[in-house]
């Protein structure tokens, strides 16, 4: 779109748009267009409710999650394992172990994950708070549930390593073959993880 076909506001709404994860310049320019066709069924509801959340919602000061209220709603809630931490990389992995309800301890969001292509060093992650959080609480054992990719294995075990001998044990989710999942259709590596991690039945 050139600057003779559209003026600077629009510009700029695409160029924002375009910053969204999985949209480029053409599918901004869509979804600009989508909004600005609904101006007040979407495009205004939307502008408020994202300045209401840029105005509300923080990060919580004890796991990392998005919320209104500190400490957020899973931090405050009873009946939870408190000498259970299950570190993510981030909120959305949260929010995925909180809609399977498997999982009723406590959570740490690590931020992202250690890349030295990305330029991510252990100072730009939430690790130096979960380390305190193991020595300052009652801690019996930190899952790891990163994700299986180089970086997330990485990051995994540089933070086993630091929780070393701080009296909580340390364990990693099981990776392997999914809930009716197919032999023939895994990629190697998953079966390879599936073989390491098989137990006794």
């Amino acid at each position: 779109m050139s600057q003779r076909s559209a003026g600077p506001e629009i510009l700029r709404l695409i160029e924002l748009i375009s910053r969204l994860p999985g949209l480029g310049p053409r599918s901004a320019r869509r979804v600009a267009l989508f909004l600005l066709k609904r101006r007040d069924t979407l495009l205004k509801p939307l502008a408020d409710a994202l300045a209401e959340a840029g105005e509300k919602i923080d990060r919580c000061q004890i796991c990392g999650n998005f919320d209104t209220i500190q400490p957020c709603a899973v931090c405050q809630a009873d009946g939870r394992d408190d000498s259970l931490i299950c570190v993510v990389e981030d909120v959305p992995d949260l929010w995925a172990l909180e809609r399977g309800g498997a999982f009723r301890g406590r959570y740490h969001v690590l931020g992202g994950v250690l890349s030295a292509i990305d330029g991510i060093t252990p100072e730009d992650l939430n690790i130096a708070s979960l380390i305190s959080r193991v020595e300052a609480g009652d801690i019996r054992e930190v899952i790891l549930a990163l994700n299986a990719t180089v970086d997330g294995q990485t990051t995994a075990h540089y933070v086993a390593d630091l929780l070393e001998g701080k009296g909580a044990s340390v364990t990693r989710l099981a990776h392997g073959v999914p809930v009716g999942g197919e032999l023939d259709h895994l990629d190697d590596g998953t079966l390879a993880a599936a073989l390491r991690s098989r137990r006794g039945v």
